[in-house]
């Protein structure tokens, strides 16, 4: 599916819809957040670590795929996925008490 922003005719229009968009992926973030959070509760409960190697390439895998299927770069999908996956694995390992040392 392509969307059409034929509709967009000057820079104002435009960057009023690229701060809509802005807003739905913060929103979208927040939202996986929270999910980090829940994974953090079942993580604990099962004694698995914030970490599963295995889960994050297969992650980074599904980005490079979804960012294809969408029509932007893989590259840029795999390594802002990455920064995600840091940051929500950091976050899970604080919440299980994990050392930061790695």
């Amino acid at each position: 599916m392509t969307d059409d922003y034929a509709h967009l005719t000057d820079m104002t229009a435009l960057r009023a819809e690229m701060d809509r968009l802005d807003r739905e992926l913060a929103a979208l973030l927040g939202r996986r957040s929270r999910l980090i959070d829940r994974a953090a509760e079942i993580k604990a409960g099962a004694g698995l670590p914030a970490r599963i190697d295995a889960r994050v390439e297969e992650v980074a895998a599904n980005a490079r795929r979804n960012a294809l299927q969408a029509g932007y770069d893989p590259d840029l999908a795999e390594a802002l996925w990455r920064l995600m996956m840091d940051h929500f694995i950091a976050q899970e390992a604080r919440a299980l008490g994990e050392d930061d040392d790695g």
